[in-house]
């Protein structure tokens, strides 16, 4: 049997009106902070975003690099358009988003790629175990989040929207805000175990 405190958590992308605490954003960030990372590192950094003119700024600067790769895969133009258009709202909308970034604070140096390819790898799942907690600390708060994943397409872009410094890379984005009382999520699927796992 999945924990409660498991299956409270759910990807909701339609938020109640009122803004998140500063000292909510805190503990959600907090909350992160705990996660396991390689060598007692910490190679996370957080930008919480709840002024509309950075929102605005970072759903333009992802915005127009989604179009951009969007014509380089020959979509149709309109259909380009309202993606774009229903990505921007998404984010503006949102009360407050967290960009999660990566750095190599506190990482190993190899000098082969083989092994620094290794060493950036356990920051990227160390991010993942943060990025969980930062929503599960969301839902004992009461509130809702999701996860998109769309900065990891355009680092560059959602760091220069934000002013970010160099050393920090955007690689996941989680919006934050008050529960809908009308959202319904979907049923989950059922968890399949031995599709997913084996016994030796």
């Amino acid at each position: 049997m999945i924990p409660d405190f498991l299956e409270a958590r759910r990807s909701i992308r339609s938020f109640a009106p009122g803004q998140v605490s500063a000292d909510h954003l805190d503990r959600l960030v907090a909350a992160a902070a705990t996660a396991p990372a390689p060598h007692h590192s910490r190679p996370w950094r957080f930008a919480v975003i709840s002024s509309p003119d950075a929102k605005r700024s970072l759903a333009r600067g992802m915005g127009e690099r989604w179009r951009h790769d969007l014509r380089g895969d020959d979509v149709p133009d309109d259909r380009i358009d309202a993606l774009v258009r229903s990505s921007h709202a998404q984010l503006t909308a949102a009360p407050a988003l967290v960009l999660a970034c990566l750095t190599d604070d506190g990482l190993d140096t190899y000098p082969d790629a083989r092994r620094q390819r290794a060493e950036w790898g356990m920051a990227v799942l160390s991010l993942g175990a943060a990025v969980e907690n930062l929503m599960l600390a969301a839902t004992h708060e009461s509130l809702a989040s999701c996860w998109v994943a769309a900065p990891i397409f355009c680092p560059d872009e959602a760091r220069a929207a934000l002013e970010l410094p160099a050393d920090w890379v955007p690689q996941a984005l989680v919006l934050v805000g008050k529960h809908d009382p009308a959202y319904r999520p979907r049923a989950r699927p059922s968890v399949d175990l031995d599709a997913l796992r084996v016994w030796r």
